[in-house]
């Protein structure tokens, strides 16, 4: 069972927004003044975005990729304690996490746009990262698409009986049409919520067959998920 974090779990997208600008301009010594849409990428992908957007001639290489990734890491632990402030959990998150960890034969983990350790403390500010185990999850930490994440984790986590998991056993929860498109690439069938600005025209124009309003009924959410994996 995989989550994606920011918008289908929570949303602290304020302070991670402060939190690219200061990493950005210590990289780069340029502001980040055009943004780009976070949806379905992760933070690798977003550097040479943001580079590109805002005119930064930078090579394209890891050198300038981890520098970026490791002041976001500082700048977005200098902010942990206006995450609950000025961010919030989704509702019904921390319900529809505790009623899925109880289903038969289901481990629980991420697919996130961010690093491991940004990853890590959202979840952890909100309760949520005693549902997941984070050890075997997918982040932004490299520079892959979420669909080669979720490839990795399917075939890398085995279940009870020592075997990668199949793709009708991989479930991927989220709120954006990239990511549902990324699930399907990455061998997961995806449920979609609207909680995000993506309607459920465009969920399910990208692929997605089950489409809950938001995570407030975590029967419903059960109930996708065992459909979606039957």
């Amino acid at each position: 069972m995989l989550w994606n974090v920011d918008l289908t779990l929570l949303d602290v997208g304020q302070v991670m927004r402060a939190a690219y600008a200061e990493a950005f301009e210590k990289v780069t010594g340029e502001p980040l003044v055009y943004l780009t849409s976070v949806s379905g990428r992760t933070d690798s992908e977003m550097f040479f975005e943001f580079c590109a957007r805002n005119y930064v001639d930078i090579e394209p290489d890891n050198d300038a990729l981890a520098q970026f990734l490791a002041e976001l890491e500082v700048s977005f632990a200098s902010r942990k304690g206006e995450l609950v402030s000025k961010g919030r959990a989704m509702p019904g998150a921390a319900v529809s996490l505790s009623a899925v960890a109880n289903m038969p034969d289901t481990v629980q983990t991420v697919v996130s746009g961010s690093t491991r350790a940004n990853a890590a403390a959202k979840l952890e500010a909100f309760g949520l990262d005693a549902y997941l185990n984070l050890s075997i999850g997918g982040f932004g930490s490299v520079n892959y698409p979420k669909s080669s994440l979720i490839q990795s984790i399917r075939l890398h986590a085995a279940g009870e009986d020592m075997r990668p998991y199949a793709e009708n056993e991989t479930v991927f929860v989220t709120d954006s049409a990239p990511d549902v498109r990324a699930g399907l690439i990455g061998g997961a069938t995806p449920v979609a919520v609207l909680n995000g600005a993506t309607t459920e025209g465009q969920l399910r124009d990208a692929g997605a067959r089950y489409v809950l309003p938001d995570l407030g009924d975590p029967r419903a959410v059960m109930q996708a998920v065992a459909q979606a994996s039957s």
